[in-house]
């Protein structure tokens, strides 16, 4: 994933998808302890995930995504990451 996948890098994360023979869009979620304590880390994952459940369209279509975190992220709702994803994802293709 991380060697030949494309990254697409947004404020305080990264996409980075790649491309593949599945039918479906499979999603991993990244996130080092550096974010924050385990509450809040498992609180990101929780809004990435049902971001994902809910709005599929927005991902790219038949590939494996990994949604990494980085420090600076900011946590500011669901509706924030998927405009967040769809302005990274429309911008790319």
């Amino acid at each position: 994933m991380y060697r030949h996948g494309v990254r697409l890098r947004g404020k305080g994360f990264a996409l980075i998808c790649l491309s593949g023979v599945q039918t479906r869009t499979r999603l991993g979620v990244s996130i080092p302890r550096k974010v924050g304590n385990a509450v809040r880390r498992n609180r990101i994952k929780r809004i990435i995930r049902e971001t994902f459940r809910l709005h599929r369209d927005i991902f790219p279509a038949s590939s494996d995504v990994v949604f990494t975190v980085r420090p600076g992220f900011s946590l500011q709702g669901m509706v924030a990451v998927r405009d967040a994803v769809a302005k990274l994802t429309s911008a790319s293709g």
